[in-house]
């Protein structure tokens, strides 16, 4: 846990959330590692604040399935099986498909115009070999799409499971041939939201994250797990 810093605590924000946005990011960017013991004390004085807003938390990690609590052990980072992201990637397809649906029948031209600005924008950092850039793009551009759909209870259920298996994307993302097939199918999602096709998109949207859920479960088979 020593890769940890002070927080910056010049923020409007209550400190348990501060506290709590660090640690999941810390999680999420692989920080702190699947399996890693959270002790309170330590990340208390690495974070410089004290330990009740860790605690808390730690709480609401758990609840979004990031963190474990073991009986007489205390607090771990969760490890994810393979079955573990599949279920996320089932529930997600369903999901993304509907949010595609409902952007065919919403978007405004403003977020159209938006949506084909990041497409293109993250076709160019396939090309360049920018996976942080990949990784930015991708989440905009769904966002995009999560933000036309005028679903808010929507888009918060999509972003959990997202966090769930982002250590998974981050490996889909970085694979040159999956990042080029990714381009292709930004392009028929956006095309298919830009026809008002609602069975189109959410036809696209849905296939487009299989394909993720194939690629993992194919990595897993030719490394014996995740």
């Amino acid at each position: 846990m020593d890769n940890l810093t002070k927080l910056n605590l010049d923020d409007y924000k209550p400190l348990r959330d501060v506290v709590f946005e660090n640690l999941r990011e810390a999680i999420l960017e692989g920080k702190l590692k699947p399996g890693q013991r959270l002790m309170e004390v330590q990340l208390a004085e690495q974070l410089g604040v004290s330990r009740t807003p860790v605690r808390e938390a730690i709480r609401k990690l758990e609840l979004e399935g990031l963190v474990v609590m073991l009986p007489r052990k205390g607090a771990y980072v969760a490890n994810m099986s393979l079955k573990d992201v599949i279920d996320v990637l089932e529930v997600r397809a369903s999901l993304e498909g509907l949010s595609a649906s409902l952007a065919a029948e919403r978007i405004s031209d403003i977020d159209l115009k938006r949506l084909k600005k990041i497409a293109e924008e993250f076709k160019e950092s396939t090309i360049n070999a920018d996976i942080e850039t990949l990784l930015k793009k991708d989440v905009e551009f769904h966002e995009c799409i999560f933000k036309a759909a005028n679903n808010k209870k929507l888009t918060q259920v999509i972003n959990s499971l997202w966090e769930q298996v982002y250590r998974f994307r981050v490996t889909y993302i970085s694979d040159y041939d999956s990042s080029l097939s990714i381009v292709e199918e930004h392009k028929n999602i956006l095309s298919a939201i830009e026809k008002g096709d609602c069975e189109l998109a959410k036809k696209y949207a849905t296939e487009h994250i299989e394909k993720a859920e194939q690629f993992m479960i194919d990595k897993a088979v030719s490394h014996k797990g995740l």
